[in-house]
């Protein structure tokens, strides 16, 4: 039977290579799936929910963008990295598919061919729609920001709540306690939805909110969970 390393596809250091393409794959594949849930977020909240419509999330878009400027600054951040953040996105999204440029030809009222004619009735009818998804793309962009503020508290208190839990596993296993590999696990598993679910609803909820709010608890509770999985870790280390 050949050995796994034989094989390039198997091997160690073609797993190697192929990580960062496997992991900047599944963050881009996340991303495009959180972007089009905040998509259809806002069309149904505009189109079915808010009376004041595009407005209402305007609105939410200019308070996020105040408040974040405002926290970078607090935290020594260059302020730019926020609106270059949202455009970044923006131009990615609409900039390279051409769809920002296609919308500015389309205001100038020149002669257009048939095919264009056509493309232009088409971005018209879903004009409104094509607003909502312009503008809640920007939005994202700048909710992405607190986001990464966040995560030097995040890890933080993680190292510290998992200090913590090493050495009650340490007191523990001194004075013959048992260890607990369901409570271990239970413990990790949930720190990776809380930290997914509260990700999700900052950047695709249909209010503004001070995303501290939902990060410090996020970071309390992670720190607890944190320290009760190494405190039930079974393994020696």
């Amino acid at each position: 039977m050949a050995s796994r390393n034989a094989s390039f596809h198997e091997g160690v250091v073609a797993g190697a290579l192929l990580a960062p393409m496997k992991i900047g794959f599944l963050l881009m594949l996340t991303l495009v799936g959180i972007l089009v849930a905040t998509w259809i977020v806002d069309w149904t909240f505009v189109f079915k929910v808010w009376p004041e419509g595009v407005g209402r999330l305007k609105g939410i878009l200019a308070a996020d963008l105040a408040r974040t400027l405002e926290l970078a600054e607090w935290q020594g951040e260059v302020p730019t990295v926020v609106t270059g953040t949202a455009n970044f996105l923006y131009g990615l999204v609409f900039g390279v598919t051409g769809i920002h440029d296609m919308g500015l030809r389309f205001a100038e009222g020149a002669a257009l061919s048939i095919p264009d004619t056509i493309v232009r009735n088409s971005y018209l009818a879903n004009i409104d729609a094509i607003e909502v998804a312009m503008i809640g793309t920007q939005l994202l962009g700048v909710r992405l920001v607190p986001l990464a503020m966040m995560a030097p508290l995040l890890m933080l208190v993680y190292l510290v709540a998992a200090a913590d839990g090493l050495t009650q596993r340490a007191i523990r296993r001194a004075c013959g306690g048992r260890e607990s590999a369901s409570l271990y696990h239970r413990a990790k598993h949930l720190q990776v939805m809380l930290l997914v679910m509260s990700g999700v609803l900052v950047l695709i909820q249909p209010v503004s909110i001070d995303p501290r709010l939902v990060g410090v608890p996020v970071a309390l509770f992670v720190g607890i969970l944190a320290r009760l999985q190494w405190a039930c870790y079974k393994k020696h280390l």
